[in-house]
């Protein structure tokens, strides 16, 4: 049986990984480069399925629109599900997600931005483009021996600190969770704060992490603290962020993520004016790289996004069921039925 499948914010490197799986699935792909949204929902109706990013916003008028034209399924191409109203989800439609696809990939360019601030490495590149071979102003610091906390210490986070440590840092980390890593000492966030030469974050974004990073946390960093951040915007406020880069208390900010990232990140803007005031004061800051939520972008990452999605697809429309389904009770205390009987309702 075939499955009509429409994707959101489908951009040429989704499309060129979904199709190279056409001879393996029998589906049918619908691409809209546009995010889903109230005004674009109508472009679901006839599908048995619709697949979602990170900047889609699935908020219950949204759902209530799925569950009417009879989607069967949510498939997210991502792992963080913060941009679905989840609570309201349950019981109207089954959402699945891609739980890991390539954690190496998101470390790796978290230690890419690193090692390209703190070398100044953009600066010389610029620089030595107009035959300035100057090294003034280009003078950095050794990672070797320094302290990096990190925040979250799932599949990505771990593979952060397996960089780190080669590279001959100290290791704190802070998780609910922690791993079973003799090499990483896990503290309080409190002491990561105050200790921490640098700062990653690798948690997911949810209540408790809201602006977990702000104008409180930050005057307990030590100056010059280096912060980055590949999970999701909102774990830091941005205003806060800006006024402590301003004042030279943080010296230097690596971002992958931005919390207003939804109608600007995936597109290209460069003929436009940018209304984000806070954003074009962050990327005018020498000491500010942005990346525009490309940390998952590599070969292998898209190959394992599109083909968990669309075994996910092909598990629940066989099935009825899915090993990564999620819903509201899943989040709450591990309460879903799904954990026992393979559906979440």
């Amino acid at each position: 049986m075939s499955w009509n499948i429409t994707l959101f914010d489908a951009k040429e490197y989704d499309i060129n990984s979904f199709n190279g799986f056409k001879d393996k699935y029998d589906v049918v792909y619908k691409y809209y480069d546009t995010r889903l949204t109230e005004d674009t929902v109508s472009l679901c109706k006839g599908s048995d399925v619709v697949c979602v990013f990170v900047n889609d916003q699935i908020t219950d008028r949204i759902i209530d629109a799925l569950q009417e034209y009879g989607i069967k399924l949510l498939a997210l191409r991502c792992s963080g599900y913060n941009n679905v109203d989840i609570e309201y989800a349950f019981g109207k439609l089954h959402i699945v997600r891609v739980p890991a696809y390539s954690p190496h990939a998101v470390a790796e360019h978290a230690m890419a931005m690193l090692l390209t601030s703190v070398r100044r490495i953009h600066k010389a590149y610029i620089r030595t483009r107009d035959f300035n071979f100057s090294l003034n102003g280009l003078t950095g610091f050794n990672l070797y021996g320094k302290t990096v906390g990190i925040i979250g210490t799932g599949r990505i986070g771990k593979c952060f600190a397996d960089i780190c440590l080669g590279f001959g840092m100290k290791v704190l980390a802070f998780d609910k969770t922690p791993a079973n890593n003799p090499r990483i000492t896990y503290t309080t966030l409190n002491e990561i704060w105050k200790k921490s030469d640098i700062i990653s974050l690798h948690c997911p974004l949810n209540e408790e992490t809201l602006h977990l990073i702000n104008k409180s946390t930050l005057k307990k960093m030590k100056k010059g603290i280096v912060i980055i951040n590949t999970s999701r915007g909102a774990l830091i406020d941005s205003k806060a962020l800006l006024n402590s880069i301003k004042t030279r208390h943080v010296g230097a900010a690596c971002l992958d993520v931005y919390e207003e990232e939804a109608n600007l990140f995936f597109r290209d803007l460069s003929g436009h004016i940018i209304d984000d005031d806070i954003l074009a004061r962050l990327i005018s800051m020498p000491n500010v790289i942005v990346s525009s939520h490309q940390a998952f972008l590599t070969e292998e990452a898209l190959y394992n996004i599109a083909e968990t999605t669309l075994n996910n697809i092909n598990e629940f429309m066989i099935t009825g069921t899915s090993k990564n389904e999620i819903c509201y009770k899943c989040s709450q205390f591990n309460e879903c039925k799904g954990k026992s009987k393979g559906k979440c309702f």
